[in-house]
């Protein structure tokens, strides 16, 4: 059996803030706001990933209450998560991502957020795209930053 999940993550932009996109540093004077280090594309493919095996969401699992995840690395959270699919019985199939900011401009950094995200996914099929909102709206102000996931998991043949 296949089975889809679908992310959406969204944070505030704010001064003085480092902007982690896809497990990667990218300068930039402006960075996202958040318990942990606010990393909106990973926390979408989480929420996609927890999705698709019926495991609930982000929050559920690494609430911001808890400070155990105070500007914890958001790789380390999609390692755990994947650590739940893999004992769930799931295999990555793929991941197709969207993230949605004005500035700074990111092409050239997505490389590097697809080999990153790839090994710790365990998955070569990992698409990252992005767009602006064309000025309009918080995102087009350069005060915020969102991202989306859709996913397809796979139940692996020796699970039911």
């Amino acid at each position: 059996m296949y089975y889809v999940g679908f992310g959406y993550d969204v944070h505030q932009l704010q001064e003085g803030r480092k902007l982690f996109l896809g497990g990667i540093h990218v300068p930039h004077h402006k960075g996202s706001l958040g318990h942990s280090d606010a990393d909106v594309l990973i926390h979408a493919i989480c929420d996609a990933l927890l999705g698709a095996a019926n495991l609930g969401d982000i929050g559920k699992h690494f609430p911001d209450t808890d400070n155990k995840y105070k500007d914890i690395d958001s790789n380390i959270l999609l390692e755990k998560v994947m650590e739940m699919i893999l004992e769930e019985g799931y295999i990555l199939q793929n991941i197709d991502t969207t993230i949605c900011l004005q500035k700074p401009k990111i092409a050239d950094y997505i490389p590097q957020m697809k080999e990153k995200l790839s090994k710790t996914l365990q998955c070569k099929r990992v698409s990252i795209k992005a767009t602006t909102t064309e000025k309009l709206g918080f995102i087009g102000k350069e005060e915020g930053i969102s991202a989306s996931c859709v996913c397809m998991i796979k139940q692996s043949l020796n699970h039911s």
